[in-house]
């Protein structure tokens, strides 16, 4: 651990670095000003929202139409402006000098054209980027009945989910799932023991702002494991300047009794800005027209989580902070022979034949899963000159337990403790001849421990990092995009004896590979885009693949790994 603390140290030391450096670089801020109108009737438009993505600042009109940024840095920025009613508009601003710049919106009843991206290297308009993406915006999740995120997002075409439960849901692209598949959250990549089909996503779905769902090989910026693609969840941005604002939301569905409501609340002052929500879920049994109740199949969640940042001239700095914490049944459908009813706590002394009361409560039963999962997040963007640069860092603790024992309730049969420090660095280059570059690298270092009474897989401790080059030219009709990445890891395993006998022999596996993509986007029309894209994808074997060793009471199986497997890599064209 003691070369964490080495990267974290040398980490902030940069971060601090770099604002102090760019307090000498950044020079006079810049203003971007104007007024919003109806394009037909040419009336104002009080109440849009223009986001500049890059920077994490928005504002609103006022009533006259009029809007007003101040303390921009100077450089290429990209102006998202929406208003209900009326298509989204994406403008591209090169920002010299304090600049005003009216902004007319036509309407319309469906959304067309006008979406920003963030899960590239830069923010993007969507019509420009030859990689496929789907976004779903907070509005579009709320009109889903589900019982979590993934359940909502099975809807998008191209993506399915593997569930074991209405409180387990596994993400599904293009047919590859599990460890093909990458989950984002607020820039920073989720690690919760993912290989283990019944090991959920850890994100509470009310504190989504919106999801980029990446379709194909994207592990020119994610690194291993993007073999399908990468899903991108977003918290809510700041809230507008010079405003606070609260959130309530409620739902109740029948099928199980599931509540789920949600607070939230934030503020924007001067530049500081902060946000804070609490969840509460629960549900019973849930009904299928094969089983009816589904014993056991009961959960519940607590989550809270925010954030505190502040936005400047130089760019803007944010801390955010999550909580998870998630009690569910783990379904084992073991049924009687004589009456066909489910058996409560099979294979021990305590079998019986479930009554109907069993199927009433909120309590999980045994077995059941704990979950708790806590993340922070630094989130930094700092101008230098005419570049900027983009620092990321994570801390992740995933604390997984599994009882199975109805005798013991409270012991705890598996116990993992996986502790993960990411880190991302994106060093975004001066514009070239209309050539946006970005350098970067990024990776995560991570530890497993075993504190149950029966481990499935070795303690271990994982290292990668991957260095990548990425590049986009941005036309007015025609975009190109392509970069090379390159990525090593590095796993060690201990030893473990149980019983006198060996159950997992000590080792050490190095994998490396490299990845990329080039693609190209081209609009003929305001109607019309043709995307093309390939790409080259590549994932290290996980661990649980590598290693794995014993009994596994979630998905009633024996699970064996092998130490001989080698790199998976892919090669997938779009059109």
């Amino acid at each position: 651990m003691l070369s964490v603390f080495r990267v974290v140290l040398l980490s902030i030391f940069f971060v601090f670095g770099g604002v102090l450096l760019t307090k000498a670089q950044v020079g006079k801020g810049y203003s971007l000003s104007g007024r919003i109108s109806n394009t037909v009737t040419g009336e104002v438009l009080p109440g849009a929202v223009l986001v500049l993505s890059d920077l994490k600042r928005s504002v609103l009109s006022d009533k006259n139409g009029d809007f007003s940024f101040s303390a921009i840095y100077p450089g290429h920025h990209i102006l998202e402006i929406s208003h209900a009613g009326f298509a989204t508009l994406v403008l591209h601003v090169e920002l010299t000098s304090d600049l005003q710049k009216d902004i007319s919106l036509s309407p319309v009843f469906v959304e067309n054209q006008g979406v920003v991206v963030t899960g590239i290297s830069s923010p993007t308009s969507i019509r420009k980027t030859p990689v496929p993406i789907t976004i779903v915006r907070q509005s579009d999740l709320q009109q889903s009945a589900s019982s979590n995120i993934i359940d909502a997002l099975s809807k998008v075409p191209g993506v399915a989910q593997l569930t074991t439960g209405p409180a387990i849901s596994k993400p599904i692209i293009r047919g590859l799932g599990n460890n093909r598949v990458v989950v984002v959250n607020d820039g920073i990549r989720q690690e919760g023991q993912q290989w283990g089909d019944e090991h959920g996503l850890e994100i509470d779905e009310l504190s989504v702002n919106r999801v980029e769902i990446l379709k194909g090989p994207s592990s020119l910026l994610y690194g291993s494991d993007a073999l399908a693609g990468v899903i991108h969840f977003q918290s809510a941005p700041p809230v507008e300047e010079g405003t606070m604002k609260g959130r309530v939301v409620s739902n109740y569905q029948t099928n199980g009794n599931l509540y789920n409501t949600h607070l939230q609340l934030g503020g924007n002052n001067k530049g500081f800005n902060w946000s804070s929500y609490g969840s509460l879920k629960s549900a019973a049994d849930y009904s299928n027209k094969f089983d009816g109740k589904v014993l056991n199949s009961r959960f519940k969640e607590i989550n809270a989580g925010g954030h505190v940042g502040i936005n400047k001239k130089w760019g803007y700095a944010h801390l955010l902070v999550s909580s998870f914490n998630q009690r569910l049944g783990v379904v084992e459908g073991e049924r009687d022979d004589a009456t066909g009813n489910f058996i409560l706590y099979g294979g021990t002394p305590l079998e019986r034949v479930a009554t109907q009361s069993d199927f009433r409560g909120r309590k999980v039963l045994v077995p059941n899963q704990q979950v708790q999962h806590f993340k922070l997040v630094a989130d930094n963007s700092i101008a230098i000159g005419k570049s900027r640069l983009k620092i990321g860092l994570g801390w992740q603790q995933n604390l997984r337990k599994e009882f199975g024992e109805p005798e013991k309730p409270k012991e705890e049969e598996l116990f993992f403790d996986l502790r993960t420090f990411n880190y991302t660095l994106h060093w975004q280059l001066p514009e070239k001849n209309e050539w946006h570059t970005t350098l970067g690298v990024n990776g995560m270092q991570q530890q497993n421990t075993n504190k149950g009474e029966e481990r499935l897989i070795p303690d271990y401790n994982l290292f990668d990092a991957g260095f990548f080059l990425f590049t986009q030219r941005l036309q007015n009709k025609i975009s190109w995009s392509g970069g090379l990445r390159f990525d090593a890891r590095a796993i060690e395993g201990s030893a473990y004896q149980e019983n006198g006998q060996l159950k997992f022999s000590s080792f050490k596996k190095n994998f490396s590979n490299w990845s990329g993509s080039v693609g190209v986007s081209f609009e003929p029309t305001s109607s019309i885009v043709v995307k093309a894209n390939l790409a080259r994808g590549f994932r290290a074997p996980s661990l649980s693949e590598l290693a794995s060793n014993g009994a596994h009471e979630g998905t009633n199986r024996y699970e064996y790994g092998r130490l001989d497997l080698r790199s998976e890599t892919s090669l997938q064209g779009d059109l």
